[in-house]
Parts: structure tokens; sequence; C-alpha cells
């Protein structure tokens, strides 16, 4: 049911309620692939509650009033704050507005079906939007009523918990080289929008010995944290559909990246192909010019080894690097992290649905994916199963093989 207008309440109030990554991922689109032409579809990968096609009106609702809104000059002053964000760029952005032709909302059978297809730097940001509002909604008709109070009570001593955990890994653990430090990545994953204000406000205030930052940019400018993320599978899948040939493609899309931000944003993601794929091409020009690595699929420990094996085979010192992390993350399991790499290599963790999310309700897992690229298909090979992502069957079997990657 469509919710009447006094009591319609937006999902979305700012444009700045974006990972950070949308925006530093547009940036160099719109410098070097300006008319790119890109499809994104909604996924759910697990059973909800009730069938997520209810939701089709409101979802078509709080997308008209998405794309009512534009950046104000405080959020573009914010914006144009960040040096490796051009002024050229911010000048897009003052004339940006979503186009509501470009995203249709419908139903296939208990499915809701949502597809943004149109220029790539005026669609890709719809994904952090679509699953921020979709989220909310769900929540709001799970939890309402009563029922939001008893969530957000168990989420409020859920976090209390995860602050007593931190301060006793502070006071009991031994002290490690590099220190522990986690960063918010829920915006997407989140029960609803004061909650992840919330949160994030109570992070800040309680822990901020560890809790560095958030990818939430409206969060950031709101409470005074540091804006985080660098860059996306999509910014790579990119690559797979623009005139690269597919074996380069990863190194094209580095290339472009160190050629925009020249040092700045420095974490590469390395699971678009796979680790093994990524090592081979990030050779020692790459890996002096990145600070660090990202890992977003398979095992995380396993990973990571591989990771410093690889600085060490090019003889580079790992202390001058970063691992982050941000596959699935709870705090329990960051820690862990830390514990095993901590004297040997920076760490960061970024955390999402357990900290956004976290209400003892059972989250959505939705996504909202690149699928083709000016009418070509673009895939993803997870190191983790049920994460490959392409809709083209011959596609991915061609890419496996060129990446000698077996299912």
């Amino acid at each position: 049911m469509t919710a009447t207008p006094e009591l319609f309440q937006p999902v979305i109030r700012s444009l700045l309620e974006m990972d950070l990554y949308k925006f530093t991922m547009q940036q160099p689109m719109l410098h070097s692939m300006p008319t790119n032409q890109a499809e994104y579809r909604f996924v759910c990968r697990n059973t909800p509650a009730f069938p997520l096609a209810e939701l089709e009106a409101e979802v078509n609702a709080q997308l008209d009033a998405l794309c009512a809104l534009r950046f104000t000059e405080e959020e573009l002053a914010y914006l144009g704050g960040l040096r490796y964000l051009s002024s050229d760029y911010i000048d897009f952005l003052r004339l940006f507005q979503f186009q509501r032709r470009f995203i249709t909302v419908g139903t296939q059978g208990e499915t809701l079906s949502v597809v943004a297809k149109g220029p790539q730097v005026h669609v890709m940001g719809f994904e952090i939007y679509v699953l921020a509002i979709v989220n909310e909604l769900y929540f709001r008709r799970l939890a309402q009523g009563p029922g939001e109070g008893a969530a957000l009570a168990e989420a409020r001593a859920r976090l209390n918990a995860k602050i007593a955990l931190l301060r006793d890994y502070e006071s009991t653990g031994p002290a490690r080289r590099h220190s522990f430090a986690f960063f918010d990545f829920g915006v997407r994953r989140r029960f609803s929008g004061a909650w992840h204000e919330e949160v994030a406000t109570t992070l800040a205030r309680e822990v901020p010995q560890f809790f560095k930052g958030t990818s939430n940019v409206y969060l950031a400018q709101k409470l005074g944290l540091t804006p985080i993320g660098t860059m996306a599978h999509e910014y790579l899948q990119t690559f797979q559909a623009v005139g690269v040939q597919l074996k380069g493609f990863q190194k094209a899309a580095l290339e472009s990246w160190v050629q925009e931000y020249r040092g700045d944003l420095g974490v590469a993601l390395t699971d678009v192909v796979g680790m093994d794929a990524f090592l081979a091409d990030f050779d020692l020009y790459f890996a002096k010019l990145f600070d660090g690595l990202r890992h977003d699929s398979g095992d995380p420990v396993l990973w990571g080894e591989k990771a410093l094996a690889h600085y060490a085979k090019l003889k580079l010192d790992a202390h001058t690097k970063r691992l982050v992390f941000s596959d699935g993350l709870d705090l329990p399991t960051a820690i862990h992290l830390h514990r095993h790499f901590a004297d040997r290599v920076q760490t960061g963790f970024g955390i999402g649905t357990n900290l956004s999310n976290d209400t003892g309700l059972t989250p959505l897992n939705i996504v909202m994916k690149i699928v083709s690229c000016n009418g070509q298909p673009t895939a993803k090979l997870s190191d983790s199963p049920g994460k490959t992502l392409c809709e083209n069957q011959t596609f991915l079997a061609y890419l496996r093989q060129v990446f000698n990657k077996p299912e």
C-alpha cells in the first residue's frame, strides 16, 4: 500500500547519504568515460519475511522523492574540501540530478525488480539509495509499532556489548605493532537512517580510539568523521567493456585510478576475478603506488597471507602497507584478524550490517550490481561461492578461461 502524502517519510533526505566510493568512482568515469552506457540490476540473495514485491509502490514513491533532490551549496563545499575531488567534478555535481526515466521498478511474481539503465555517470549512484530504501521500507513494516522499540532496544544492547568487547580488547590484549581501527560501511544495509546515525554517533563518542570513519558521506560531514572509501567492483568491471583486451582490464583500471588520484585513495580491491589473478597483475609498479588492498571475498586469513607473500616477493616493507577487510565482518572476526596480522602489516576493518542492522531481526542480503556496460556483459568472479555475478554465461565462461579460474 502506498503511503498517503501526509504520512510519507523519505528514506533519503540528502544526496550525501552515499558511500564515498560512488563519488570517487564517478569522478574518473566522468573524466575518461563520460559516454558509457550501463545497466544495474537489483537482486535479493536470501528469503525475506514477506515478498519484496509488496514494496513496489513504496519504492517507486521513494525514488520519485530521490529524483527531486539536488546537492546544496553547503554539501558541495564539503565535497570540494576533499582534496582528491576536483573542481570540475564539483561543478558537475552542482548541476546533477537523478533522472527518474533511467530507473524502473516492477515485480516478477513475488520478486522485486529494479533496473537502472542509462549513462553510467547518471545511473551508478542509484545502487546505494535503492538498497537503503528497500532495507528501510522492509524493516519499517517488519518492526512497525511496538516492534520497532523492541528491535532498537535489542540493537542498543548489542551495540553496548560491542563497545565493551573493544574496551576489553584494549585493556587485555597484548600490544601490537599496528593498532586496531574499524570503519562503518553500513549505509546500504542499515535498519534505518536514524539508527545508522545513532550507531555512528555512539561509536565516535565511546570508542574514538578505534572508530576511525564512515563510508556514509552525510554522517561524515554531520559528525566530523573521516569519509572512507576508494573503489568498488563496478569500477574494475567497467574496464571489461571499454575497449581494452580482457586479460588487461585490471591493469587498465588500476592505471586509470593512479592517473586520476596520483597518490590519494590508494587501496585497491582485489576480488573481481579472484586474488590470484589480481596479484598476477599487481606488479611492483602498482604495489609501490597503492597503499594497500581490500578483501571482500574468500578466506580472509588465506587472502592476507597471499598479500604479505606478494609484498615479500617484491621486496616491499609490508609495514608501510594496509590490508582492509570488509567481507561480512563482525567485531569478533575483526579482532581475530587483527591479532593474526597486526604485527606484520597495518590493518583496517570495514563493518556494515553488523553495525547498522544488528537488531535480532534477520537482515536482507540484497545487492544492486552492474550487469552490462556499452552493450557488453560484465562479471565478477568472486573468491566466495554464491557471490559470482554475471547474467551472460558465455562471457562468464570466457572470463574464467582468460584468467584460468575454474568453477
